[in-house]
């Protein structure tokens, strides 16, 4: 049975994980974040799990008598490398929060205009050939977000730059945005109240917590 501090230490990064993402959705204006920094918010949220879970249950026993508490310090930059090793294995995406296909896809085509006058649609696919940039559109119409993700093999890596930097500033300076009711509430609030709770868990059973921690970290 999970003892007070693996709960908190699994789920307080998930809670505030959620808190984050319900207010991006809840915006009112729409917020542009690249694939990989989205995936790396992600890894980081379940990085309390991982603690309870995976090396929780294969830490190295051994290996504590020697080196102690900085065992920890090892798996967590462990955990660090095999991160940037999935990040740096990610395709170049685009997740735009808190806008509507409907409103995206006008601002799109202008901005694909100046960047590259010979960039051209098919369906719901751009492709902007001089910034080296091909990517189909999917959203996510209950949460308002739009994801830009790329296809093909030719891929430039200052194309999306580019092109991030500059959807940013149009986004941003766009008039026409209207603050749109979304799913975002529901994250905020759920994790706001996990956040309390987990807080409060705490506070009822702080004697149980602080003597939870030496064997924690078998110290």
């Amino acid at each position: 049975m999970l003892d007070t501090l693996s709960i908190y230490l699994g789920l307080t990064p998930l809670a505030v994980y959620l808190m984050l993402i319900g207010m991006m959705n809840m915006s009112r204006r729409p917020f542009v974040v690249s694939g990989v920094r989205d995936l790396a918010v992600v890894l980081l949220a379940i990085s309390g799990l991982v603690v309870v879970g995976p090396m929780e249950l294969f830490f190295p026993v051994n290996a504590s008598w020697h080196w102690g508490i900085y065992v920890w310090v090892y798996l967590l930059i462990l955990y660090a490398l095999i991160v940037c090793l999935i990040l740096l294995g990610q395709r170049p995406r685009l997740n735009i929060y808190s806008v509507t296909l409907s409103e995206l896809r006008p601002i799109l085509s202008d901005l694909a205009m100046e960047l590259d006058e010979t960039a051209r649609w098919a369906g719901d696919a751009l492709c902007l050939p001089k910034l080296g940039v091909q990517f189909y559109l999917e959203s996510n119409s209950k949460l308002a977000n739009v994801s830009l993700i790329s296809y093909g093999l030719r891929q430039s890596t200052e194309g999306w730059r580019i092109l991030q930097n500059a959807l940013t500033r149009a986004l941003n300076q766009s008039k026409n945005m209207e603050h749109k009711r979304s799913l975002g509430i529901f994250f905020f609030l759920g994790g706001l109240l996990l956040f309390g709770f987990l807080h409060g868990m705490i506070w009822y059973n702080s004697a149980t917590f602080l003597q939870a921690i030496p064997n924690f970290l078998r110290v």
